[in-house]
């Protein structure tokens, strides 16, 4: 088993950002997490701030709320378009999504 440590993602911040690039539209991200992700007009699901509104600039990032942190690592590994990043918010580093070390 790879990647971060399961104590370091459980007590660093996290991030995550969607690459609309890649998104399939698929929604598995908003069944699991609503508070973090939303479709667009679009179809394509973006991040949201702690004030519900879209972040709808490609790369944009939001702080991964401690409640949700599971729900999100879990919309990344299971996205079938590989498009959500969960990343640490001290270094950067990717935890879950496609360039997380397996």
């Amino acid at each position: 088993m790879g990647g971060a440590p399961v104590a370091e993602v459980a007590t660093d911040q996290l991030q995550v950002w969607v690459d609309q690039d890649l998104c399939t539209g698929d929604g598995l991200c908003v069944q699991y997490a609503p508070e973090v992700f939303e479709f667009d007009i679009d179809g394509l699901a973006y991040v949201k701030g702690p004030d519900g509104e879209l972040r709808q600039t490609a790369g944009a990032r939001v702080d991964v709320p401690e409640h949700l942190r599971l729900e999100v690592i879990d919309s990344a590994k299971e996205c079938p378009g590989d498009c959500i990043h969960v990343v640490r918010g001290s270094d950067g580093v990717e935890v879950a999504g496609p360039e997380a070390e397996d």
